[in-house]
């Protein structure tokens, strides 16, 4: 489910870059997936055979100043896992279309559509609940002026154990842009974002702890200053059959160059809209045997 949540810092950088033109300072960037949008999945760990549909919407509030800055972002997607296999791996390819609003240091909201995100998974099982994932896709670009608008490539590296309930998962995400700068002249670092979760489930319920950090890589270019963060949290989750519910809440604890540390709550929606039946299991709507009988 790596691709699950796969699009939209690129709504930050346009936020990011509102605060420093209001504080008379260069534009800045930052990495065009968004940190923290796959805490919370055994990402690592095979889809079974299906099409689903989830949507991850985040409300955020960041304490610049002089008046905080709060974005708003919606990550629909749709996952399909094929029943096909390569090099011993399940094949998933999955859609987001991200939307964003924003309003830095209190001024009226803007809104606009994001990058589309295609991209494909080869994901493998280990055996031992171990699983293992390789996902490659691209943003594409786009003319909003509001959001990110340079192409870029992501990998996404992630291993995920799923066994005796829990769900231990590293996501490393890697992003390099196609273009260094926009047509506006706003700078495009290449990124870092890990991801990880440590929950476990208790019948229906889901608990733990999530952790995300970002960087943007060097630029070479002297003026830039380039951004970083750290942010922890608690995550809760409810599986109500046919849907299955997460909830969570990070705050920054280390903030570079953002303006300001911020909390964030985050809301994930998954819904299987078909599940191969040799595979499905009584209310099990995340990814893996194990998680959801």
């Amino acid at each position: 489910m790596t691709g699950f949540g796969s699009n939209l810092r690129g709504c930050a950088r346009a936020v990011l870059a509102a605060w420093l033109v209001a504080a008379g300072g260069p534009a800045l960037a930052a990495s065009a997936a968004q940190p923290g949008q796959t805490v919370g999945l055994p990402v690592g760990a095979q889809l079974p055979v299906g099409l689903y549909f989830v949507n991850l919407s985040s409300f955020g509030v960041r304490g610049t100043l002089p008046r905080e800055s709060a974005t708003n972002v919606n990550l629909p997607t749709f996952a399909w896992a094929t029943p096909w296999t390569v090099a011993g791996a399940r094949l998933q390819f999955f859609f987001t279309q991200p939307v964003a609003a924003a309003s830095p240091q209190g001024t009226p909201y803007q809104s606009g559509i994001g990058q589309p995100l295609l991209a494909a998974q080869l994901a493998w099982d280990l055996g031992g609940d171990l699983g293992v994932s390789y996902l490659f896709g691209g943003y594409l670009p786009i003319e909003t002026r509001f959001l990110t608008q340079s192409a870029s490539l992501s990998h996404r590296f992630a291993a995920s154990y799923t066994g005796n309930d829990w769900n231990l998962t590293a996501n490393l995400l890697y992003g390099v842009f196609i273009d260094a700068r926009s047509p506006f002249g706003t700078l495009y670092p290449d990124y870092l974002n890990l991801d990880l979760t440590a929950t476990r489930k208790f019948g229906k319920w889901q608990v733990g702890a999530v952790a995300f950090g970002s960087t943007d890589l060097p630029t070479g270019v002297a003026r830039y200053r380039a951004q970083g963060q750290v942010a922890v949290g608690g995550l809760v989750g409810y599986n109500f059959g046919p849907v299955n519910l997460q909830a969570y809440v990070t705050r920054d604890v280390i903030e570079r160059n953002y303006g300001g540390r911020e909390i964030r709550g985050w809301l994930r929606a998954i819904v299987p809209l078909y599940q191969d039946k040799g595979e499905a299991e009584p209310n099990r709507t995340l990814v893996t045997r194990r998680q959801a009988e």
